[in-house]
């Protein structure tokens, strides 16, 4: 139902006929061509002398109304009459002698009269023709003598053929033929239906058609011919009914986009612009090949609906007959929309094969399916950069506390995100630069630039790692700037920074001492701080050696192998203790053991 609608709704263009107009031809060959004959005659007859005055509504210059544009030459001259000078007269296209009724008068109205047959000429041009027929196929050029023939010149050929076309269908006693004509006869038929594949009816050739017509169409409004003429000529407005009423009803046509059509003849190929970011200009149009099968001319319709666009439109695009191998057109194709918001902009570009012929085989003339073209852009919100994927953290400080000098260098991890916008619809993210400042080189990270391929995309985070180098003592402090842009398309900007900032605090490595007195030595004084704290202290003025925050009978091995030692050396003053170290050590065995019966289930030191 939308194709149909689509349909009538590209049909009301410019110089249409009334949408009815043509709702009793509905057959082929020779009964369409019946049916057509009795839509068309019914008309009100113009006379042969009027016609002179009806040239300025009907043959009008596009470009100077003031003119008339003449047949053969397309010569544009003043459309008033004039017999003196003659700048133009009256040329039948079929001609006057091989219409069966004699040479007209100017009061005549009949078949000579019959303003589809009659076009403004060059008198000159005029008699040099004569009653010749017109052909042959292939001929191009200008207008003039082919042999017996008369070629019209390649801007009239399908308009001579067209004519014709309608006299032999209005009028029963004319016909074409493909032999030299005789009598009431014209031709040359196969030239005739190979110029209308070839040259379409231009916008000239519509409206004049409107113009004899002199009545409103549908969406085209009247032309205002005092001489009208009310009937229409059905090959200009339905050119698809050629093939039927006059070659036969095997049209082996076949039309399509992309690698192969399918059984049917229907095809679609998908046309995807890209992406852009918003406020970005709309990409251009892209060349899409439209192929054509078999050698049978055919007329196409291009409908472009939604936001697409299509260089070629409407029902009058012709491929023209052909002698051997296929043929091919071009389409530009793209999108008439706008960037302003973010999202999908789409179209599509439907080609209907119009050929009404059914005997050319499945997926051929009227069997021919119809061919898409689906056209696609993205426009894509900014990308938002983030410390964390949940909400938009642009500032993150990492401390790393407090660590000894010489120890494994701690890390922490911390990621940066690409927060999504708008829902399917937001750009990647570039890191397009980083900038250290302060201690870098002890607060270093594994900070990495990431741009094109490596986009970070919407909804996604990377992990990095922040590092402390322990190999010094101080307390450090870094900062690092991350300069961000929007993934490298049309539209992008930059999107500002994010700021990390590193701290942390490096100290001397803690060294086992004794002296809790620190009064310089270890000694008896040391032992008897180390008796009064022993399961009580937890600072080194309590006995506690090892900073295990308990004094205990490791605090007391530390005191044992220090004694007699200067704290910074921390070596044993003899290898042998001295008299009074080995009675502070039986005094502390001693210890040990009162104090072992009370709280410990076996000695913990062995003083024998």
């Amino acid at each position: 139902m939308l194709l149909l609608l689509v349909s009538q709704q590209a049909a009301a263009a410019p110089y249409d006929p009334p949408a009815t107009y043509y709702n009793s031809a509905t057959g082929t060959g020779a009964t369409l061509k019946s049916q057509l004959r009795t839509i068309i005659s019914n008309m009100d007859g113009v006379s042969y002398g009027d016609a002179r005055y009806s040239a300025p509504y009907t043959d009008q210059d596009p470009n100077n109304a003031n003119n008339i544009l003449l047949i053969y030459n397309r010569a544009s001259v003043d459309g008033e009459w004039e017999t003196s000078p003659l700048i133009w007269n009256r040329e039948h296209i079929w001609p006057s002698s091989r219409l069966g009724v004699g040479s007209p008068s100017n009061g005549t109205t009949n078949i000579a009269s019959d303003q589809f047959n009659l076009r403004p000429s060059d008198d000159g041009i005029n008699s040099d023709r004569g009653n010749d027929p017109f052909g042959f196929d292939t001929t191009i050029g200008g207008y003039g003598p082919v042999g017996s023939y008369w070629y019209p010149g390649d801007a009239d050929i399908g308009d001579v053929a067209r004519a014709q076309f309608y006299m032999a269908t209005r009028y029963t006693q004319l016909s074409l033929t493909d032999s030299f004509p005789s009598g009431e006869q014209m031709g040359d038929l196969s030239s005739l239906v190979a110029w209308h594949y070839r040259d379409v009816p231009d916008d000239f050739e519509r409206r004049r058609n409107h113009a004899i017509y002199g009545l409103a169409g549908d969406g085209a409004p009247a032309i205002n011919n005092p001489y009208r003429q009310e009937n229409r000529n059905p090959y200009v407005d339905h050119p698809e009914y050629v093939w039927s009423v006059f070659k036969d009803q095997q049209n082996d046509s076949q039309l399509y986009v992309g690698a192969s059509p399918s059984a049917n003849g229907s095809s679609s190929q998908d046309v995807n612009l890209g992406s852009v970011l918003v406020g970005a200009s709309v990409p251009s149009s892209q060349n899409v090949t439209l192929h054509k099968n078999g050698l049978d001319g055919t007329y196409y319709e291009v409908t472009p609906t939604g936001a697409a666009t299509s260089s070629v439109s409407g029902r009058y695009n012709a491929f023209p007959i052909l002698t051997s191998g296929t043929s091919s057109k071009n389409l530009s194709v793209g999108l008439n929309t706008t960037t302003a918001t973010a999202g999908l902009r789409s179209g599509s570009i439907a080609i209907d094969n119009l050929d009404i012929t059914t005997s050319g085989g499945s997926g051929r003339g009227a069997n021919d399916g119809n061919d898409s073209i689906n056209v696609t852009l993205s426009v894509l919100d900014h990308a938002n950069p983030s410390f964390e994927l949940a909400s938009d953290i642009n500032t993150l400080a990492l401390d790393f506390g407090t660590v000894s000098m010489g120890s494994m260098a701690p890390t922490l991890d911390f990621d940066i995100a690409n927060l999504v916008s708008t829902a399917s619809f937001t750009a990647g993210l570039d890191l397009d630069s980083i900038v250290p400042a302060g201690d870098s080189s002890v607060l270093s990270t594994d900070l990495t630039t990431f741009t094109g391929a490596s986009a970070l995309d919407a909804g996604l985070t990377n992990s990095f790692t922040a590092m402390l180098d322990t190999s010094a003592v101080g307390m450090f402090s870094a900062s690092y700037t991350l300069n961000f842009s929007d993934e490298d398309l049309a539209g992008a900007i930059g999107l500002g920074s994010l700021t990390l900032s590193l701290t942390g605090n490096v100290e001397a490595a803690f060294v086992e001492s004794a002296d809790f007195d620190e009064d310089g030595d270890i000694d008896g004084a040391d032992f008897l701080i180390w008796q009064r704290g022993f399961g009580m202290g937890t600072s080194l003025a309590t006995g506690d050696a090892n900073n295990d925050m308990v004094v205990d009978g490791a605090d007391l091995a530390i005191w044992q192998d220090q004694y007699g030692s200067l704290p910074e050396s921390l070596v044993s003053a003899a290898a042998v203790p001295e008299p009074t170290a080995m009675a502070l050590l039986a005094l502390a065995c001693l210890s040990l053991t009162q104090f072992g019966r009370g709280r410990f289930s076996e000695p913990e030191n062995d003083c024998s």
